[in-house]
């Protein structure tokens, strides 16, 4: 500290460095928009009610509890204010240090001194101790000491609840007004001895000093750098990476099965901007996931970029894979994970809300626009941090390591937000489903994916998947066993050919007539199926799966469906003959106009499926005669514009900030080159909020020029004690009492005592 202090906040701020200056507006970026016009605006900016909310909501605990202890203190030294908190001396001046930088507090001539606002902001919220700031001319300490020691017990006991529960308390019938020799109750006893003093009305507090004395000299009775620790119990490093690395390759695979399935069946986005609950079920269905699970699929692709918004061939504005869809497809395992659990880190949306209801009693649906959270990336991030700060082969203990996470994360944000438990548990579940922890502990592969080295967390994950496998073992039931990961070109192309019946470490295909049918009707041979059968397996091919090829081939195509509205035709009468008496044929409008032509009213795209019901295998014919292949096409987003990179965006304030910083330094440097305005000319608003602020920090009396309802000006002499939403606190000498004034309405201020000429 200076050997004199400053006069003011603004003062202090005029002999910062530029660095240190950059560092304040980084910490606190509201106080950079718009650009201060120099370090009185600045300074003004940084006591406003909004601003300090923000920058307190950026504090731990212990930073807190320093902050709160000034407030108690008023003005004191960095000593004496150390010996109140109830912490190592080492953490609580590194403490200091920060609210220092951070312009919540300034080294005023008599001594460190809490910023305007900040005691009104603190209130009795967490790290706080409920006390009063001291009195301008508080009592000796052995005066308190006295009065606490000839009190009655009853007092004690009534004042010590009064510190424990914040400070304040209410009286009722008691007098405020009363000598020690009058009083009747604990309470007019304490109030006659000023160890609790009335603040209007029936309110009563209790003063700082009197708190001090009363917890020995200290703001807290528990230490306030004590962090509380992690509940852990021992895992193996190399099990836990394992069953990450097991989670991460299901994880991608599902993001994967979502956005198939989407390309050609999606979902229609709701009118208010979501997915609709019947599609986010389905999904689930599909997936064999509970909904918040599969919430948390679409969400993260979603922030990937991998899903957006499209039209659909009708005009329909859909939910579709984007482009960029295909490109991470063809991406290695590992490296599509790192694509996903980057976006998911940095991502503010909140997919752990899906399925609750809002205050109007609204459920949250996904992808849904206002599905996001301001401090959903920081409540990540410190759950990550907490996780990775743990010893190497410890993990969270069951049924007790949450919570204990909890309370950690909360020591170091114990304001904001209110859903903080909530937020880190979502965060340990998504962790967990997305392979970025196993067993409740974080895997090594994550650590550098944290640390921002994306390369080294795909390489340490690739050494634990499995190698994709290029082939599968077909066995004589019609199935078809794929020993671990396919290739992803193998897997789609299969999946043509075969139903999946069951996924995990191996996966299983059964091939059905349908399922074989399917691969004919995109325009697959039956000697192109034999082929690929052969291609693919390294067992011999089953003659019961040769034969169900083949006989499906012998059918598939055997009746041929035109428009007529549509017609039927076949070589085979008899085929014919069963479709026309078929019982579920009636409401298909067939009828006979040649031995192997039948026309129908129905539509082709509805007849079609109905057939396929029935038991026949259709193909659409084409005007010249040949088989139309009727190839579902795949749909595409056009793929939504990404965001800045972390990197980007720390450049981009940086040389932000330092143009502040320079609109700052010649804002100041032309303010000390003006020369003093003359008495009774008008302010602009923004130069008299500088100045009262200022007056406010300093606690001096000022002259305000004041333009009452009637145009008349009138000159007050004033002690101001805050301002806030274009309000002027103050107390008026002239009626000697504290009234508020309208700060577009004062037109003139100076110190008390300064030349009227």
């Amino acid at each position: 500290m200076a050997e004199t202090g400053f006069r003011s906040l603004a003062d202090q701020l005029r002999s910062w460095s530029d660095d240190r200056v950059s560092r304040l507006l980084l910490a606190r970026p509201d106080l950079a928009t718009p650009t201060p016009h120099d370090s009185g605006q600045l300074a003004s900016r940084a006591a406003t009610r909004s601003s300090v909310l923000r920058a307190l909501d950026q504090l731990t605990r212990l930073e807190l509890s320093v902050l709160d202890a000034l407030v108690v203190a008023g003005q004191t030294s960095r000593e004496e204010l150390l010996g109140t908190v109830h912490a190592d001396p080492v953490a609580a001046g590194a403490a200091l240090d920060r609210l220092l930088d951070l312009a919540l507090a300034w080294e005023s001539a008599q001594g460190l001194r809490a910023l305007t606002g900040v005691a009104e902001s603190l209130a009795a919220g967490p790290g706080t101790s409920g006390l009063r700031p001291r009195s301008p001319e508080p009592p000796p300490a052995a005066e308190i000491k006295a009065a606490l020691e000839a009190v009655s017990p009853e007092a004690r006991t009534l004042l010590q609840h009064v510190a424990d529960q914040g400070g304040e308390a209410t009286t009722s019938g008691s007098r405020h007004t009363v000598s020690v020799d009058d009083a009747r109750t604990p309470a007019e006893e304490l109030l006659a001895r000023r160890l609790l003093v009335p603040r209007g009305g029936s309110t009563v507090v209790l003063p700082g000093e009197v708190g001090l004395a009363l917890r020995g000299g200290r703001t807290t009775l528990e230490p306030v750098d004590a962090m509380p620790e992690i509940a852990t119990s021992s895992r193996s490093a190399a099990l836990v990476d394992r069953a990450g690395a097991g989670a991460a390759f299901e994880a991608v695979r599902r993001v994967e099965l979502v956005l198939d399935e989407w390309s050609l069946r999606p979902p229609t986005v709701l009118r208010s901007g979501g997915l609709g609950v019947r599609d986010l079920k389905a999904i689930a269905a599909l997936l064999q996931d509970d909904e918040a699970t599969a919430a948390l699929w679409v969400e993260t692709a979603f922030a990937a970029r991998l899903l957006a918004a499209g039209m659909n061939p009708d005009g329909d504005l859909c939910w579709l894979p984007s482009d960029r869809f295909d490109t991470w497809s063809g991406l290695p395992t590992a490296e599509r994970w790192a694509v996903l659990v980057t976006a998911w880190l940095e991502s503010d949306r909140l997919p752990g809300l899906v399925g609750a209801r809002d205050t109007a009693g609204k459920a949250w649906n996904a992808l849904q626009p206002e599905l996001t959270g301001v401090h959903q990336v920081e409540a990540r991030r410190m759950t990550l941090a907490a996780l990775a700060d743990l010893p190497a082969g410890q993990t969270l203990a069951a049924g007790t390591g949450l919570p204990s996470l909890t309370a950690h994360v909360a020591w170091r944000r114990p304001r904001r937000p209110r859903t903080r438990a909530d937020q880190v548990a979502w965060a340990v579940r998504e962790a967990a489903a997305l392979g970025v922890t196993g067993l409740d502990g974080l895997t090594s592969y994550a650590r550098p994916l944290l640390d921002g080295d994306t390369d080294a967390a795909t390489a340490a994950l690739a050494a634990l998947l499995p190698p994709p496998v290029d082939h599968v073992l077909l066995q004589a039931d019609l199935t078809a066993v794929a020993p671990g990961p396919l290739e992803s070109a193998l897997a789609r192309r299969l999946q043509s050919v075969a139903e999946v019946e069951s996924r995990g470490g191996a996966t299983v295909y059964r091939f059905t007539a349908s399922s074989v049918r399917r691969a004919f009707d995109i325009g697959w041979s039956a000697a192109e199926v034999h082929a690929f059968l052969a291609a693919v397996s390294r067992t011999p091919v089953p003659q019961p799966l040769t034969y169900l090829v083949d006989d499906t081939a012998r059918t598939h195509g055997s009746v041929r469906v035109g428009h007529a509205e549509a017609f039927l035709r076949s070589d085979d009468e008899t085929a014919l003959a069963e479709l026309l008496h078929h019982p579920q044929a009636a409401a298909l409008g067939l009828r006979c106009i040649a031995p192997t032509v039948l026309v129908s009213d129905t539509p082709i795209d509805v007849l079609l499926p109905r057939l396929r019901e029935m038991g026949a295998a259709p193909v659409v014919e084409a005007p010249d005669g040949t088989v139309h292949v009727a190839r579902p096409d795949a749909l595409r987003a056009r793929t939504p514009k990404a965001a800045r990179a972390e990197g980007a965006r720390q450049a981009r304030d940086a040389a932000r900030v330092s143009a502040v910083v320079t609109a700052i330094r010649a804002g100041d440097r032309a303010e000390a080159s003006r020369p003093a305005a003359p008495t009774g000319s008008p302010l602009t608003p923004s130069g008299a909020l500088a100045v009262l602020r200022e007056a406010v920090e300093t606690g001096e009396s000022v002259v305000i020029t004041y333009v009452g309802d009637d145009g008349v000006r009138t000159e007050r002499v004033v002690d101001p004690r805050s301002v806030e939403g274009g309000r002027l606190l103050a107390r008026d000498h002239r009626s000697d009492d504290v009234r508020a004034f309208a700060v577009h309405r004062i037109v003139g201020v100076r110190a008390l005592g300064a030349s009227v000429g």
